[in-house]
């Protein structure tokens, strides 16, 4: 299987996803948005990007399968299976904040062998496949040498509708704010892992997140040197709904913070 072939398609397949995208930002009305729960918001904008590609996809690999955030497609056991988010950070697109982008994995035998990231306002495509380096539109791209937390900018997600652990979430933000050059909140998982993967970022951590969310990413910023956990250090971060990644000191300390103040 040729898998930087398969990445150079998928990505031409995701611009043009991320071209409809652009094209349909400011216009939908609040009629038109639906809330699948509390605070998770979806539109016709989100469903017809998912069906794009698919459509792309299954025709680049036809014996792969899909697991969706829309769930347009149903589930199937196969060995190939692609890992998509065709609008990750939906709120920020339906309030037209430019933070938002698509986000896709492919997984051989539940593992990952590449992830692309499309980040649609920037025009940034964050790309990568197995025995590749991570690239930011063909541009070589890796993870800071920072080692110190006081020199370095994180990024985390606010929970918005999982409130189990606010109160542990609270209490390790606070000497993080004091201890390093700020936190970010941005809105979309798969940009918060690839400005990790490419230097914008020290660090990232979040919980209550869905394997569509991190897995591009996830796999992006392994490929650019990060190192990429569970809140425990360990590798259940796709489907585990918490992750960690960061250049290697930083990903300690993160480590180590969250194994104290998550202690579940």
């Amino acid at each position: 299987m040729n898998l930087e072939h398969i990445c150079q398609q998928a990505c031409k397949i995701t611009k043009e996803v991320g071209q409809f995208l652009r094209t349909e930002l400011g216009k939908v009305d609040q009629d038109k948005i639906e809330q699948k729960y509390l605070n998770n918001l979806v539109s016709y904008v989100d469903k017809a990007s998912e069906e794009q590609l698919i459509k792309g996809l299954g025709e680049i690999l036809p014996e792969a399968s899909f697991i969706a955030e829309e769930e347009t497609v149903a589930q199937e056991d196969k060995d190939w299976r692609w890992i998509i988010d065709p609008l990750d950070g939906t709120t920020n697109f339906l309030h037209q904040l430019p933070f938002f982008a698509i986000s896709i994995g492919l997984q051989h035998k539940e593992k990952t062998v590449l992830g692309i990231v499309y980040e649609v306002n920037k025009d940034e495509l964050f790309y990568s496949w197995e025995g590749a380096p991570a690239y930011l539109n063909g541009r070589t791209i890796g993870v800071t040498g920072t080692t110190d937390l006081k020199d370095a900018l994180l990024a985390t997600g606010f929970p918005y509708y999982d409130f189990d652990y606010v109160d542990a979430y609270l209490k390790m933000l606070k000497p993080l704010m004091l201890g390093t050059r700020g936190l970010r909140r941005i809105g979309s998982a798969a940009l918060d892992l690839v400005y990790v993967a490419c230097g914008r970022f020290d660090g990232y951590f979040e919980y209550s997140l869905s394997p569509w969310d991190v897995t591009g990413g996830a796999f992006i910023a392994q490929q650019a040197g990060a190192l990429v956990s569970d809140f425990s250090g360990g590798d259940d971060y796709i489907f585990g709904r918490e992750i960690i990644a960061a250049s290697p000191a930083i990903h300690k300390i993160l480590v180590e913070m969250t194994k104290q103040h998550f202690k579940s």
